[in-house]
């Protein structure tokens, strides 16, 4: 039988087998943070900065620097709110929802591998992927 799992444990081992497959590069972290604030966006629109904030569990300011680089790329569009003039109501434009939706690989490295990896052991790795997806944070 299995001994039972301790969390500490896992959490390190995850952690040195995800930095060994997945070296993340400084560009591939820009990408999951833009993915991660369009995702959000998109989730609330028409959001509000405060919304997309909680969302993404960052402060104000940091999400509209974000928002005005996404802005100044044509991937957001920001428009007053009809319900209130003070507030700003987000939402992606044609573009944001096209990049948003584009199918993309971080690492095409560890793609390689996963597709060496028969489909029955996929579905398993998904299953797990899913699990760590639901996580609280």
């Amino acid at each position: 039988m299995f001994p039972q799992a301790s969390p500490a444990k896992l959490a390190a081992r995850f952690t040195a087998l995800s930095v060994a497959l997945a070296p993340v590069s400084t560009s591939a972290r820009a990408e999951a943070g833009q993915r991660k604030l369009l995702s959000a966006i998109a989730s609330k629109a028409p959001a509000t900065l405060g919304q997309v904030a909680a969302a993404i569990g960052r402060g104000a300011p940091a999400v509209s620097r974000s928002v005005d680089v996404l802005v100044r790329a044509g991937l957001v569009e920001r428009t007053a709110d009809p319900d209130n003039r003070r507030r700003l109501a987000l939402r992606l434009t044609l573009e944001g929802e096209a990049r948003l939706a584009a199918s993309h690989s971080d690492n095409p490295g560890l793609e390689e591998k996963f597709a060496r990896i028969p489909q029955s052991e996929l579905r398993a790795l998904e299953r797990a992927i899913e699990i760590l997806e639901r996580l609280p944070d």
